[in-house]
């Protein structure tokens, strides 16, 4: 056995994967020399074992050029198979700056230049028996297959070689390292967060200094200063601390308090586990604007006009609830992706707010409220039948609660014309009507009714 790995290790030192086909002439010379290299081959066995096995100096490239760097050799590697790589880098590094420029030579030593540094990286970052998934600090990790090279380590902010490289994501954060820096993870998981404590900072910037933090990194505790020795001390926009550069990468995004109370879009520099959470809750609906910001409605026409078209399809929901045709054509899955505008009328998700800055929601609303109203009053005929008649005027067409022309009472539904309404009273009639019945059924019977 002793005898087989020696003889594989010393022809695969001697194996050049580099060599072009030999010629007829090259045939002739290359079997004048298998003579003295099963000579060489014998010696080599009957070296002592404190003697080493390469001790030739005339092949000086051989060290690195020469060797076969595509299959894995018999054995394990050693310490020293990551040495002679690197010193082989180097020799080849020396060959390319003494060949002449853009000549083929230097081109076949720039390749092989290549193949010997991916070879190392290979050695270095091994990627046999890793599993497929990974559970660390609640991040559920999954094995990559994708051989892209555009993704960077999350841990140690270098490229992530999917070629040769092992490497993991999060399927709740989306965070991404290599397999080696799996276990130098100390964050937990965004997604964790986001699942027991959907909550937004909203204070602008709640900076508390550089001296409460210990002058270290919010996340890893790396030692920070604003000189930049030994690290730049960055700050985060959402939450008001100090990072370092590794957790730091200067990720723009546009700031929750920033538009509750200033409409402000404009983005700004965050962290990589505040960017992480923001787009995490980018879509959940946990802004109430009226409690935080109501003045906000004031300045803004474009929420007043969503706000009206949320409560109009709020009260087009019963109908559809209650309609066979409606819920066949599943009308109301035209706000899926919304699913808590046919819920109340007062939540707000930050794509909520982005959209209707660029007016984006408004147009869409605007066409699913026009959806809306035509399968009502036009192409369902339950549904009209379950329409309104001013009880005041008894006069126009048949009215609907979410007409623009139209006033609801809050007590009893009823619906009229919003110029009778406010010519008669500020009182529904059908209210009234309702109470005096009230009255006169608890009313107590005077001394000439007859019991």
């Amino acid at each position: 056995m002793e005898y087989d790995e020696k003889l594989a290790r010393f022809r695969q030192a001697h194996l050049n994967p580099f060599n072009k086909e030999l010629g007829p002439r090259q045939h002739e010379q290359r079997a004048s020399e298998e003579a003295p290299e099963v000579a060489s081959e014998e010696a080599l066995l009957e070296l002592p074992p404190g003697e080493p096995e390469f001790c030739c100096t005339e092949r000086v490239m051989d060290l690195g050029l020469s060797e076969d760097h595509f299959s894995r050799p018999v054995g394990l590697f050693l310490a020293s198979d990551i040495e002679q790589l690197r010193q082989a880098i180097e020799e080849c590094k020396q060959v390319i700056l003494e060949l002449p420029e853009q000549s083929e030579k230097q081109k076949d030593a720039v390749v092989r230049l290549i193949h010997l540094r991916l070879k190392l990286q290979e050695l270095k970052d091994p990627n046999e028996d890793e599993p497929n998934i990974r559970v660390l600090l609640e991040h559920r990790f999954y094995k990559e297959k994708s051989k892209s090279v555009k993704q960077t380590c999350d841990k140690c902010n270098t490229i992530i070689w999917g070629l040769i490289q092992t490497w993991y994501t999060c399927t709740g954060c989306y965070y991404r390292c290599h397999s080696k820096c799996l276990n130098l993870i100390s964050k937990p998981c965004v997604r964790s967060k986001v699942s027991h404590q959907a909550e937004y900072e909203l204070n602008i910037c709640p900076e508390t200094g550089l001296d409460s933090q210990d002058y270290r990194c919010a996340e890893c505790r790396a030692p920070i200063s604003l000189r930049g020795v030994p690290s730049e001390a960055r700050q985060c926009d959402y939450t008001g601390q100090y990072y370092c550069s590794h957790c730091h990468w200067n990720d723009l995004a546009v700031i929750p308090a920033r538009i509750v109370h200033n409409w402000d879009f404009e983005p700004r520099k965050v962290s990589r586990s505040s960017m992480r959470y923001l787009a995490l809750m980018v879509s959940r609906p946990v802004l109430r604007l009226r409690e935080i910001n109501p003045l906000l409605f004031n300045y803004v026409e474009e929420l007043v006009e969503i706000r009206k078209l949320r409560q109009d399809i709020l009260l087009m929901k019963p109908y559809f609830i209650t309609c066979k045709e409606a819920m066949e054509a599943r009308l109301l899955l035209q706000l899926q992706d919304r699913q808590h505008f046919v819920e109340n009328d007062e939540m707000y998700s930050v794509q909520d707010l982005l959209d209707a800055h660029t007016g984006r929601l408004s147009c869409s609303l605007t066409e699913t409220h026009t959806l809306f109203a035509k399968h009502i009053k036009l192409d369902c005929e339950r549904c009209q039948a379950k329409g309104f008649v001013c009880e005041l005027c008894r006069e126009g067409d048949v009215l609907f609660p979410f007409d623009s022309h139209t006033s609801v009472c809050t007590d009893c539904s009823a619906v009229f014309h919003r110029d009778c309404y406010y010519d008669n009273s500020t009182t529904c009639p059908k209210c009234a009507r309702l109470t005096l019945r009230k009255q006169s059924l608890f009313q107590e019977p005077g001394p000439d009714v007859e019991p």
